[in-house]
C-alpha cells in the first residue's frame, strides 16, 4: 500500500506525536482529521489501535488488530498486538493469546517478542518449565542481557525471578 501523503501524513505524525505526549485525547483528533479513504491505511489503522490501547479500549483494539493481520499477515507486530489485546478485551484472556502467538511463532520463530510474551503467558498460566524455555529462547533470539532486564521488572514474569536473577 502506498504511503500516506499530506496532510494526512502530518495528521498521523502529529496524532503518534501526542500520543507521545500521553494526550489520547488529541491524538484521536488528529486522527478524525484524516481523510475517509485514508482510514482504513495500516498505518493509520496502527496509530487507531495505539489509542484504543493507552485508552483501555481492549475490545476496539482487538478489533483493530485483527483488520491488520488481514491487511499486513506478514508483519509480526500485527500479531503481537492482536494478542497484547486478546488477553486484555472482553471475553479474551491469556489462553487465547497465548493460541494466537503460539500460530504467529510458527510463521516468525525468530521473533524475540513473541517468544518472550509466550514466556509470559505461560509463566502466567503455571507452567513455569515451558516459561523457562520461552524466555531461553527470547534470550538466544534478542539481547539476552536487556531480555533479562526487561523480564526482571515485568510482573508476569516475577515467578522466575529467582531464576533470572541466577542466571535462567
Amino acid at each position: 500500500m502506498k504511503p500516506l501523503e499530506p496532510p494526512d501524513s502530518h495528521h498521523l505524525s502529529a496524532a503518534i506525536g501526542w500520543l507521545g505526549l500521553g494526550n489520547v485525547a488529541e491524538a484521536g483528533a488528529e486522527m478524525e482529521k484524516i481523510a475517509p479513504q485514508f482510514q482504513s491505511h495500516p498505518e493509520v489503522l496502527a496509530v487507531q489501535f495505539d489509542i484504543h490501547a493507552d485508552a483501555g479500549k481492549w475490545d476496539a483494539a482487538a478489533e483493530i488488530a485483527r483488520t491488520l493481520t488481514r491487511l499486513e499477515p506478514e508483519q509480526p507486530g500485527t500479531w503481537i498486538s492482536l494478542a497484547y489485546a486478546t488477553r486484555r478485551k472482553t471475553g479474551g484472556g491469556i489462553p487465547q493469546a497465548r493460541a494466537i502467538l503460539i500460530q504467529a511463532q510458527q510463521t516468525f520463530p525468530k521473533e524475540t517478542i513473541i517468544a518472550y510474551n509466550l514466556a509470559c503467558y505461560d509463566c502466567q498460566l503455571g507452567d513455569l518449565n515451558a516459561a523457562r524455555s520461552w524466555l531461553e529462547k527470547a534470550c538466544v533470539l534478542g539481547d539476552a542481557h536487556k531480555i533479562k532486564h526487561m523480564a526482571l521488572q515485568d510482573p508476569d514474569l516475577k515467578p522466575l525471578w529467582p531464576d533470572i536473577r541466577n542466571g535462567v
